[in-house]
């Protein structure tokens, strides 16, 4: 997806993935793709209640889950104590900073070889590593 501010851009690719667009969930795929901060439940609904009163996070959370089983997004699942969303759903690895908590994504599949594991009959479907320490920000903070 390349322009996020484009609505009929972002209603279009709902309706790719035979989800109907409605206004909450542009507004929902608008702030995953605005940011790569890999957001929660609670991050996305503070940063869209003001635009859409109604919004619940039920409604958030349901869209974050409708865009799952489309295959729109993914959940991470970064031993935080809430899931994050990323709409990059091809196979790539998260950093996790320690100190101030932001996951960035790196890419995974030049660097590490699974074959071993084909090798013994299993099948790869996805691919997820995270990886712990202190980003270069934190460090540099020091």
């Amino acid at each position: 997806m390349k322009n996020c501010d484009n609505i009929q851009e972002l209603s279009d690719f709902l309706m790719k993935h035979n989800i109907k667009p409605s206004f909450q969930r542009i507004k929902i795929l608008q702030r995953l793709g605005s940011k790569k901060d890999h957001p929660t439940v609670n991050q996305i609904y503070t940063d869209l209640v003001e635009q859409i009163p109604s919004l619940s996070k039920t409604t958030v959370y349901n869209t974050l889950n409708l865009f799952i089983k489309e295959g729109v997004a993914r959940s991470i699942n970064a031993d935080t104590s809430e899931s994050r969303y990323d709409l990059i759903t091809s196979s790539h690895g998260h950093f996790l900073c320690n100190k101030c908590g932001n996951i960035y994504d790196f890419d995974i599949t030049d660097n590490i070889n699974f074959d071993f594991l084909s090798k013994q009959g299993n099948e790869i479907t996805s691919l997820d590593i995270t990886i712990r320490g202190i980003c270069k920000n934190c460090t540099d903070k020091k």
